[in-house]
């Protein structure tokens, strides 16, 4: 099919019902009317051959064709703006949609502000925050830029370092009092654990410091749970013994709630990454995004936000928060 075969105006508007779900929501954003973008659909569907949009009664939600199409154009339209925009001498406008995709732990400690003040910095550009204790397929979900943290292992996908944290080994002060101040890496044996389940090796930790040979101990799982924020809970509870990231543990460490344990033996640390889909370049929102979280963090990179990760066995690299 050649491009002149398909009406290039169209596209905006398809990527406004893609974006809002419906046609009136997407003539309300374009400020025209609901028979127009209907119109402008049936026209590019018939030109394309293809069913874009799966139509009901609630919702329009794009066919296979249609979200392959958004994928796609998105970056297009986006770098089109751009590119008219530099043309008019003016300065470049985020447009469009930008999905984030971060855990809940993040998004509570630092992401949910900086997308907030992003968002406000940019009006025309519709910021999306996707929050979840597990690790997204960011192609498949249509994200933009993910913040994770930890050690990445999937080699496909291209990621920018934006600042590392420090593991903890705590528990609260009611735990000690009860069970005992553990002295050395090998004492956390004798003490129940709150294991993080994920991690790959949620009961395997490697103790380094100076002039000592490393100690790696095998702990036993009193509790199990599946969200870093959760984890933090239960731990100040006083139930068992865990690992936080420095983030994490900053704010019940200043507060009391918690005791920082083995302070002289340390825990390989973690970094904080900015994640791009593979197979298309980042958008410029996505890049200028990365950008202002980077900026927002750097006095606190050491202690970046992100959930506590394990040493993995066989030299494999733990999964890494969303």
């Amino acid at each position: 099919m050649d491009l002149k075969d398909v009406d290039l105006n169209l596209l905006p508007v398809f990527a406004a019902v893609a974006d809002e779900g419906g046609f009136t929501a997407a003539a309300d954003r374009l400020g025209t009317s609901k028979a127009r973008v209907s119109l402008a659909i049936a026209r590019l569907e018939a030109s394309l051959g293809a069913t874009l949009f799966a139509r009901t009664t609630r919702r329009v939600a794009p066919t296979d064709a249609g979200r392959v199409l958004r994928e796609r154009c998105e970056p297009l339209l986006a770098g089109l703006a751009d590119a008219i925009a530099l043309a008019r001498g003016e300065e470049s406008t985020l447009s469009g949609t930008l999905r984030i995709a971060c855990s809940v732990e993040n998004a509570v400690q630092t992401v949910g502000a900086a997308a907030a003040r992003f968002a406000e910095r940019h009006p025309a550009l519709r910021v999306e925050l996707r929050t979840a204790d597990r690790v997204v397929d960011l192609v498949r979900e249509g994200i933009d830029v993910a913040i994770r943290s930890g050690w990445l292992r999937d080699s496909t996908l291209r990621a920018t370092r934006l600042g590392g944290f420090e593991q903890v080994v705590v528990a609260a002060p009611a735990y000690l009092k009860r069970a005992g101040t553990p002295a050395a890496p090998q004492d956390l044996a004798a003490h129940p654990w709150i294991a993080l389940e994920l991690l790959p090796a949620p009961l395997t930790w490697t103790f380094e410091a100076p002039r000592r040979r490393p100690v790696t101990v095998r702990t036993h799982a009193r509790l199990r749970v599946d969200s870093p924020s959760a984890l933090r809970a239960m731990v100040e509870a006083g139930t068992a013994v865990t690992v936080l990231d420095g983030g994490s543990a900053r704010e019940p460490l200043r507060r009391g709630a918690l005791v920082r344990l083995l302070p002289h033996w340390r825990l390989p640390s973690g970094g904080t990454h900015a994640v791009f889909p593979p197979g298309r370049h980042p958008s410029a929102a996505a890049r200028a995004f990365v950008e202002a979280y980077r900026a927002a963090i750097a006095p606190d990179a050491p202690d970046a936000p992100g959930a506590p990760r394990a040493p993995a066995r066989s030299g494999a690299g733990p999964r890494v928060s969303p």
